[in-house]
């Protein structure tokens, strides 16, 4: 019965670790953050491509507080349930490999079924008359042990999976072993009990249960007596008997989240002793007194709850599948090292003579086919063009691509010359972007606002726009500063179609709202990057 309730209990917990654990993002090898100093080198080489084995992250410590069963294996059969708890420290050496120091308190009872003559070497019963009444084998031991576990994770290195809420392991490790145990012999007035009624009803009772049932509504509770024991002919420790021990066990844990875990674990501990249970003689049928030939042991059956502890870590190394960055590369390549191909390019502009529509002079801009650039399409060549970018209310153009714009009447909003310093007559004030506190996204709103800039900027092509992002305090701002210029400007290029040379990229200036990007239209001549490299790619994004 006990041991379909212990199945039972089992069950429930599966469920809920299975239902609550939650899965997390592939961890970046990237992240410079959380390599301890003495391996950036390795970590610097990895990344430049000239080593092919990333550096091991500092990864967290666990902390485990556990309780459930605790039962002795010994001559006298156990009683269920009896109390056991412990709490350990764990920490992972790799993926696979951690080591675990654990201290564990039991409190182990056991009561024998069956009667006992043969105990005149046994001085917990000396107030009974050896070999004349029977007396029925009890005891409650109280065992602490402290020890050290090499754990073995069986799961985590998956091949077509990236990660497991659920960690499996297996562990063993050598430890000390304290002990004290004691019988109930006497009654509460410290007499012996009669056993003879309990033989005498042996035929009324249908089984051992109810053999043992009668045997506890008899005695009490006391455990007043000392079980035998080695005396002083073993070590003690704070006056229990000490023993060496060694501990198998295995254990589940499900993942609840990144910081907690839900464990469930069975463990067997062996020390070289027949005590345990405060009996080690036998019952010869000739009445001899002789030992018993096996050692006693002990298994302690628990439920426990683990945490994550540290700053700047990732996860104990035995919840990460190191073959994720690995799979990441054989998907999307960061390092390819191929051999650099030779292909004549006559006129040096990058674009290889089998593809090139015209010979340019050296340093001329040119689009994909290597034709040199006419960014306003005035039929004059950007390295000839003396006005770089005329309006087309402006043109035709003479050979150096100046036009000439209508009256005044017609363009009464524009700067004399046609520069680019008209542009913000026409386009006027331009809104700000706004952005969540710590946020990359655009929310409706904002896409909104950024269609009717579009707008304006289709009717005036010739007009640029300065994009302005703030705050570079850190290294966190200066990265999250450029990452809201290069959304707002990818959004109107990818999504409204606008050209990239349209945009002039600043980011972490000073005098504005870290979570604001401001627009405005370029002045007369003012030119600047259209793209910027990011400052601290390495960060990880949330």
């Amino acid at each position: 019965m006990a041991s379909k309730k212990y199945k039972l209990l089992l069950g429930i917990f599966c469920l809920m670790g299975f239902s609550a654990f939650s899965q997390v993002g592939v961890r970046s090898y990237e992240d410079s953050s959380v390599i301890p100093s003495s391996r950036l080198p390795q970590h610097t080489e990895f990344l430049n491509g000239t080593y092919n084995y990333p550096a091991k992250p500092r990864n967290q410590w666990e902390i485990g507080i556990k309780g459930g069963a605790f039962t002795v294996a010994g001559d006298v059969p156990a009683l269920f349930p009896t109390p056991g708890f412990g709490l350990h420290v764990r920490k992972a050496f790799g993926y696979v490999f951690s080591l675990r120091l654990e201290y564990m308190y039991g409190i182990g009872k056991g009561l024998h079924y069956g009667a006992a003559y043969n105990y005149g070497k046994n001085p917990a019963w000396s107030s009974y008359a050896a070999g004349q009444e029977p007396v029925f084998y009890n005891y409650k031991t109280r065992v602490q042990d402290l020890s050290l576990q090499g754990v073995v994770t069986l799961n985590n290195i998956r091949f077509h999976k990236s990660k497991t809420g659920m960690n499996i392991y297996g562990f063993g490790g050598v430890g000390g072993s304290i002990y004290e145990t004691k019988v109930n012999a006497l009654n509460e007035n410290g007499e012996k009990y009669d056993f003879t009624p309990i033989l005498a009803g042996s035929g009324v009772y249908k089984d051992r249960k109810d053999t043992r049932k009668a045997l506890k509504d008899m005695m009490d509770k006391s455990y007043e007596t000392p079980a035998e024991s080695h005396g002083a002919y073993r070590p003690k420790l704070f006056g229990d008997t000490f023993k060496p021990s060694a501990t198998v066990g295995i254990g589940i844990a499900f993942k609840l989240s990144n910081r907690i875990n839900l464990a469930i674990e069975d463990r067997h501990t062996f020390i070289k002793d027949d005590l345990l249970d405060g009996q080690q003689w036998q019952e010869n049928p000739t009445g001899d007194a002789a030992l018993t030939r096996d050692f006693d042991s002990y298994n302690y059956a628990t439920i426990g709850l683990n945490i994550n502890l540290g700053g700047k870590a990732v996860e104990p190394l035995y919840w990460l599948n190191p073959l994720d960055y690995a799979y990441q590369e054989i998907r999307n390549p960061k390092i390819m090292k191929l051999p650099k191909p030779v292909l004549p390019d006559s006129d040096g502009d990058g674009v290889t003579d089998q593809f090139d529509l015209e010979q340019t002079p050296a340093g001329v801009p040119v689009d994909t086919h290597g034709v040199s650039l006419d960014t306003d399409g005035d039929g004059v060549p950007d390295y000839k063009d003396k006005e770089k970018i005329t309006p087309t209310y402006c043109q035709p153009v003479d050979a150096d691509g100046v036009g000439k714009c209508p009256d005044p009447e017609c363009c009464k909003n524009m700067v004399p010359g046609g520069g680019q310093n008209e542009c913000a007559a026409k386009l006027g004030a331009l809104p700000s972007i706004s952005f969540k506190a710590g946020s990359n996204n655009l929310s409706s709103d904002a896409t909104a606002v950024l269609a009717t800039v579009a707008a304006k900027l289709r009717n005036a092509p010739e007009c640029k726009v300065v994009v302005t992002g703030y705050c570079s305090s850190d290294k966190k701002e200066q990265q999250l500063s450029w990452d809201h210029v290069n959304k707002v400007i990818s959004y109107l290029v990818e999504k409204e179609g606008l050209s990239q040379d349209r945009f002039i990229f600043f980011y972490g200036q000073s005098g504005g709202d870290c979570n604001t990007v401001d627009l405005r239209a370029a002045g007369a001549g003012e030119d600047g990057p259209n793209t910027v490299d990011p400052p601290h790619p390495n960060l990880r994004k949330k």
